[in-house]
């Protein structure tokens, strides 16, 4: 018999279908949703029970990870008919891999708690990639023993887990993760136009950079996708970065704080998603400053 904690898991897209094959493998039992339930099937085959509602997740779970798409769709999911706020029971823990507002996570997190279940933001980067191969940064927010009790569970899915303060400190980090990747993606398409127009062949770009002061992650993930118009298959999506730019917008105007650079890259987002881009990969980012073709 199992002496693993038995966990369920609720959004099985581009990073929760690998983040549960991981747990899997590790041998925890799993119960899983998703709101289109064909999306579970390949973890279904794998041994993962798959419940019918999110209430139905709390069952027989120790710990409820949630990998969502924006703070709308987590509050439906854990406050909303047959959410997860109905089958919650004391000592459980709700873990959040979504990227959220951070004030909203803390009012949310108060409120499950009237419910006997506490709750951790554990945000995470890295990417389809990391998410595979178990390497995801994992900047988490909650009280530091629920975080120490999820540890063992959190480094089956990352290579590293910090624990940044109470509750909503993880979102405010992954905000400032986002500020950088997308102001950097931006600067990245505009290199690469720029070098195209000015003859130089921007497929180089990348591994004549890599290791110096400019060099980066996106960098190498992005210039190469870019300079070869290599758009698909879709790794994340421009409306995701654009949600999280705005994100940070709103966090510095409730902090006082100045953030000018991310709130043009939040326009230059949107501009770009306007033009019929929000699923796209954000390698189309090239697209804004390439000439159009005839």
């Amino acid at each position: 018999m199992s002496e693993l904690p038995s966990l369920a898991f609720a959004g099985i897209g581009l990073m929760g279908l690998p983040m549960c094959r991981r747990l899997l493998a590790a041998g925890h039992p799993l119960t899983v949703w998703n709101r289109t339930r064909d999306k579970c099937v390949p973890l279904e085959a794998l041994g993962a029970r798959v419940a019918d509602t999110p209430a139905q997740l709390c069952e027989a779970a120790d710990v409820v990870l949630l990998c969502l798409a924006d703070t709308a769709v987590v509050r439906e999911v854990v406050f909303g008919p047959q959410g997860i706020a109905e089958g919650a029971r004391a000592g459980q823990l709700l873990v959040d891999h979504s990227s959220l507002e951070p004030a909203a996570t803390r009012e949310m997190a108060a409120q499950l708690e009237t419910h006997g279940m506490r709750w951790v933001d554990a945000p995470v980067s890295g990417g389809t990639a990391g998410a595979e191969a178990g390497t995801l940064a994992i900047m988490a927010g909650g009280r530091a023993e629920d975080v120490e009790r999820v540890r063992p569970v959190l480094m089956r899915l990352g290579q590293r887990l910090t624990h940044m303060g109470p509750v909503g400190a993880g979102q405010v980090t992954k905000v400032g993760n986002q500020m950088i990747v997308a102001c950097n993606a931006l600067v990245i398409a505009e290199v690469v136009a720029l070098a195209e127009r000015a003859g130089v062949d921007a497929g180089l770009i990348a591994s004549a950079l890599a290791g110096g002061f400019a060099d980066s992650k996106p960098l190498q993930i992005l210039a190469p996708q870019m300079a070869s118009s290599t758009f698909e298959p879709v790794k994340w999506h421009v409306r995701t970065l654009l949600k999280d730019l705005d994100t940070a917008v709103k966090l510095s105007r409730e902090q006082g704080s100045s953030t000018p650079i991310s709130a043009l890259a939040a326009q230059l987002m949107r501009l770009h998603g306007s033009q019929g881009n929000l699923e796209r990969d954000p390698a189309t980012l090239v697209e804004l400053y390439r000439e159009p073709r005839s």
